[in-house]
């Protein structure tokens, strides 16, 4: 991304400096309505007063004497950091060659680790201030956590991992998990997780879409009584789950098992939908990765009946989302960043746009980027809200986002505790 030439002034906090910023609206993460003429005081770690209709700060707030804001900004949108709830640090999502991102997967661990860091400052200056990571092998979403909550951790957003994922031997998932036959039992296997730092445990329940059929065509590689037990020891832990699970045998198969989030959720039933709402299972419904592959059909060579398999799969995964959210399903924002074309940061802004096309407003969508996420998925950190004690950690759009949530890549302000970014349209994607 690139400087603006003119950028607005929002100062940055500084450990003996808080700054007082006022805008026209706010969206604080969980309000269904914006809220005008918003004043916010914070300093570089934590938000310290919001005050709605024109209220101001409180008397010994602010140094004596300061009677007006450190920056007035009356046409902008102040809204919380973005969380991207799903994303495999490891994978490169830009790289459009296959052979090339099958080479990818063959370095090293450690070099793995040192190019899924490259990825994290760039993420900063997208607004997005919290990930949680799908699940790797090799260690490096674990590896990342642990460099967060370590003391004097670089600029990074916040980041959550369940380490490897679990799966059956010789089904989908070898190139992120763990086989659950390399474990005496499911409570073994996820007592494993926990010793090697999982922040939640990730099951793999079924396989994937096949593309050329339009359809998910194998079978759900666990049992209802295996996602029981898997799940039932990750609460033993206090550890959360989630599930990928398309199709929806397999997503009966994980609603049943009682997990935490359902993860992609193509070909999910209106019963299934119900049975999320009823249960307060989270979905995290992720269109991006197959929207890619219609966006690039010529490089992946699908012919035109197979892109009207993926066309009919994402139109009717819209219709889904829209009676989900109307019927007041947790519908929670992540893009799969890292798969085929997804890549980090632009990813997570196509899949807000997406789930825009789709139907859904643009405050809920928002909402489920921010606010929502943070307080189903129970982050450690106090992210996805514009609250008293939530982190320093939020976007200045510059165009309403309200209008349309395009407008989150359009020029902004990022407030990232002690740091301001100042930003474009204009990046540079390499290596994202």
């Amino acid at each position: 991304m690139t400087a603006l030439l003119h950028p607005p002034s929002v100062p940055p906090a500084t450990p003996g400096r808080r700054i007082w910023l006022r805008v026209g609206t706010l969206l604080d993460g969980a309000s269904t309505t914006p809220i005008r003429d918003a004043h916010v005081v914070y300093d570089a770690r934590t938000i310290l007063f919001v005050g709605h209709g024109g209220a101001t700060p409180p008397a010994g707030l602010l140094p004596p004497g300061q009677t007006a804001p450190d920056a007035s900004l009356p046409d902008a949108t102040l809204l919380p950091g973005l969380i991207e709830a799903h994303a495999h640090f490891f994978l490169e999502g830009g790289e459009l060659d296959a052979g090339k991102r099958a080479a990818y997967l063959q370095q090293t661990p450690a070099k793995l680790l040192e190019l899924a860091r490259q990825r994290l400052l760039p993420l900063v200056r997208f607004g997005i201030a919290g990930v949680r990571d799908a699940g790797d092998k090799d260690g490096v979403g674990l590896a990342l956590s642990r460099e967060y909550q370590s003391a004097g951790h670089p600029t990074m957003p916040y980041v959550e991992s369940p380490g490897a994922a679990i799966h059956h031997r010789g089904r989908y998932g070898t190139f992120m998990a763990d086989a659950l036959e390399n474990y005496a039992s499911p409570h073994a296997c996820v007592e494993a997780r926990v010793k090697a730092g999982a922040d939640r445990i990730k099951l793999i329940p079924t396989g994937i879409i096949n593309f050329k059929q339009g359809a998910v065509t194998s079978e759900p590689q666990m049992k209802t009584e295996e996602v029981t037990a898997l799940v039932t020891a990750a609460r033993a832990f206090q550890r959360q789950t989630f599930a990928h699970a398309s199709g929806d045998s397999g997503i009966q198969r994980a609603i049943d098992g009682g997990v935490d989030s359902v993860e992609h959720g193509f070909f999910i039933r209106d019963d299934q939908l119900a049975l999320l709402r009823d249960r307060q299972i989270a979905w995290v419904p992720t269109f991006a990765p197959v929207q890619r592959q219609i966006d690039h059909a010529k490089i992946m060579g699908w012919d035109q009946t197979i892109v009207g398999n993926l066309q009919r799969i994402v139109d009717n995964h819209a219709a889904s989302l829209v009676k989900g959210h109307q019927s007041g399903v947790m519908i929670v924002a992540g893009s799969d960043a890292g798969s085929y074309a997804v890549a980090h940061g632009t990813g997570f802004l196509y899949e807000l746009e997406l789930m825009e096309r789709a139907g859904m407003p643009a405050i809920a969508i928002i909402n489920a980027a921010t606010g929502m996420s943070a307080a189903r998925l129970r982050y450690k950190e106090k992210l996805g809200r514009v609250g008293v004690g939530y982190r320093s950690r939020f976007i200045v759009a510059h165009h309403s986002p309200l209008q349309t949530v395009k407008n989150l890549g359009r020029q902004r302000t990022i407030v990232f505790d002690d740091e301001v970014h100042e930003t474009d349209e204009t990046f540079d994607a390499t290596g994202l």
